[in-house]
């Protein structure tokens, strides 16, 4: 192949070489990820150096997984205590209505947790529960986007954008920020979930899925390895020109950086992605091989998060469920109507993998850096929808919980009432939990800012402190 002269433009250089350029043809990254080679410097010493973020869309609700209410089965069938005439988000509710499933004591800790749930129930004496959680928003989109940004509305930077931009890359060969779509689809407001918002396009997070690995990272036959480093050394010579007389241009040096780190992937990529790699029990003890096909696909997910986190990915976020459909809790955890029916669909999907993720990383002494956090968007009420058997948004109490790096484990932080209805002891706000993430990876959350639009932007706003009880 001959090289173009000097004086070509980049648009017919480019033009003839995008069949050999692998590098190129990964357009879906063009605004993504750019090595932040160190980022800034942690405000004091870190107690934790990445982060694998857990997200179950659709509100998961706390009073039938997390958060034990024996007033519940007490008062089955009876109005709520001054609730009788409570409208939320679908309309009028019924009465109260306990979980289908029995609690039972996990652990050392004898934590009470949900039967639903009984390869999770073995890690109980490693989590941090928060109970007290709150949204701001009892509507699924801005809540996703609340419980990934700290902010209701599209266009405000996620946690993990935050963190790539406060940290930088742990592996240069890699994305900081891996973003994995549950095979269902994108969860509610989709990208937005992962997105820069108003930080450099580097920032945002790359998607990535066991069953959609990045396109176009294999070599054309033809192209020889000596042919494709002439060639990309080439072009970063006529890149640097053409930056050269364009200073300050922040999105051509994030482009010009996504297309070097395209073709530093097509060595690391596939070595991460490529699943056989791993013997057949661990295909077998994720569940790879389960007769539930999305149960499979979410654990090849799974087994995907801990390889990437094992190569230094920074912050992982792992989805499993996806965005409503026109059957409530059909796609997502978004039980309106049938909560049994719902639950005992999502409940085996995601309880053995993730458990085996957990065990996983505790196993191969990863969890003295990773810190885990599982998230969903608001609770659920304790009764149930007049005329159903589901349960209708509940924005004013829900349940989170982090293990790993820095977190005791064992411990309940906060408590709702007697029926799960509200937040009542050490009421948590999304951005004190976000606060609590940037300090256990030595970020002071108030320090930790960005110039944009007249202001000192940060992930938290101007609220939050982090929850001091459950760190180590």
């Amino acid at each position: 192949m001959s090289l173009l002269p000097l004086d070509s433009t980049r648009r017919e250089f480019l033009g003839r070489m995008s069949s050999g350029m692998t590098g190129v043809a990964l357009s879906r990254l063009l605004a993504g990820e750019l090595s932040a080679a160190g980022g800034l410097q942690p405000h004091f010493a870190p107690k934790a150096k990445q982060v694998l973020q857990i997200f179950c869309p659709g509100a998961a609700s706390h009073i039938d997984l997390w958060d034990h209410k024996p007033q519940l089965d007490r008062y089955h069938g009876t109005p709520l205590p001054g609730g009788q005439t409570e409208v939320t988000f679908q309309g009028k509710n019924g009465n109260l209505m306990k979980s289908p499933w029995p609690f039972a004591p996990a652990g050392k800790s004898g934590k009470m947790i949900s039967t639903l749930l009984p390869h999770m129930a073995g890690h109980v004496d490693d989590m941090a529960f928060i109970h007290s959680m709150t949204s701001r928003t009892n509507t699924h989109g801005p809540g996703c986007v609340n419980m990934n940004s700290c902010f209701t509305r599209d266009g405000f930077p996620s946690a993990g954008a935050w963190v790539s931009y406060g940290l930088g890359t742990l592996n240069e060969n890699l994305p900081t920020y891996v973003a994995i779509q549950d095979l269902r689809g994108e969860p509610p407001n989709g990208k937005a979930n992962w997105s820069n918002g108003f930080l450099p396009a580097r920032f945002q997070g790359i998607t990535m899925s066991a069953q959609q690995p990045l396109r176009n990272l294999r070599r054309p036959e033809g192209i020889g390895e000596d042919e494709e480093r002439a060639t990309r050394g080439f072009l970063q010579r006529i890149d640097e020109e053409h930056a050269s007389r364009r200073p300050g241009n922040e999105e051509l040096r994030a482009r010009m950086a996504a297309y070097e780190l395209a073709a530093r992937m097509q060595m690391t990529a596939p070595e991460v992605s490529d699943l056989a790699k791993e013997p057949g029990w661990m295909h077998d003890f994720y569940g790879l091989n389960d007769g539930n096909k999305l149960k499979a696909a979410y654990a090849r997910n799974c087994l995907l998060a801990r390889r990437l986190l094992e190569q230094g990915v920074r912050f992982v976020s792992l989805y499993c469920a996806s965005r409503a459909s026109a059957v409530d809790g059909l796609l997502n955890w978004d039980a309106h109507k049938t909560l049994k029916a719902d639950y005992e669909r999502h409940g085996p999907i995601f309880d053995q993998p993730t458990a085996a993720l957990l065990t996983d990383l505790k196993q191969r002494g990863m969890l003295s850096d990773v810190l885990v956090i599982w998230c969903t968007e608001f609770g659920r009420m304790p009764t149930h929808q007049e005329g159903t058997s589901g349960r209708d948004h509940n924005p004013d109490a829900f349940t989170t919980w982090m293990m790993g790096a820095g977190v005791k484990g064992g411990v309940s932080h906060g408590a709702t009432d007697d029926f799960g209805r509200r937040a009542a002891v050490d009421v948590a706000t999304v951005y004190d939990f976000h606060a609590t993430v940037l300090h256990l990876l030595g970020l002071d959350h108030e320090k930790l800012t960005y110039y944009h639009n007249g202001a000192n932007r940060r992930l938290t706003d101007v609220h939050g402190h982090p929850l001091h009880p459950i760190l180590t």
